[in-house]
């Protein structure tokens, strides 16, 4: 619980737009008075899904996949935007079978994690994904994505690995250590 009040948002407009992205600026008045503007990126009340998926011969398996950010490839766990509709474990399903070719029996969720909050809204819901079996579907990436299998056992590895950086799926990495090992 916190000891202060929700800032008062005065007005809110767009400010820039691409085909993706809105960028919203925010009048906010504070409880001491005090008047500022932020801006943020315009939420879009889509959240977005990772998956960590675990074989049973105990392999990680993971997606190297061009980043346009970083304009090179890098090494992830498998993602995507929850479809209007879908419930985030089926979008996690889906975007597995996607992205790898692979369906998943069972999920337990990890957390919600929101990247950058001062400027985002977007929550991303980390799974891992056990009972894996084979069913592609069609995906919407430009080209077919490589899979990278990863023993479970060097996990820790990954962490110094120069093509394995995003926040993200370091997060998502840690958590499903953790619950591996309540499991174990």
């Amino acid at each position: 619980m916190t000891k202060y009040k929700h800032p008062e948002i005065l007005s809110t407009s767009v400010v820039a737009q691409s085909r993706l992205f809105a960028i919203e600026s925010l009048e906010l008045r504070f409880s001491n008075g005090e008047e500022r503007t932020y801006e943020r990126m315009k939420p879009s009340n889509r959240g977005g899904v990772m998956i960590v998926p675990v074989t049973e011969q105990g392999d990680l398996l993971l997606i190297r996949e061009y980043s346009a950010g970083t304009e090179r490839y890098e090494l992830g766990f498998p993602k995507g935007l929850i479809d209007p509709g879908e419930e985030p474990q089926q979008a996690a399903n889906r975007e597995l079978k996607e992205e790898i070719g692979m369906g998943a029996d069972k999920f337990v969720l990890l957390k919600q994690v929101v990247l950058a909050p001062s400027y985002f809204s977007s929550r991303m819901s980390l799974f891992l994904a056990t009972g894996l079996y084979p069913e592609r579907l069609q995906g919407d990436e430009p080209e077919e994505l490589e899979v990278v299998r990863w023993p479970l056992q060097q996990a820790e590895e990954l962490l110094t690995h120069l093509d394995f950086c995003e926040a993200r799926s370091i997060s998502a990495l840690m958590l499903a250590l953790r619950e591996l090992n309540k499991e174990a």
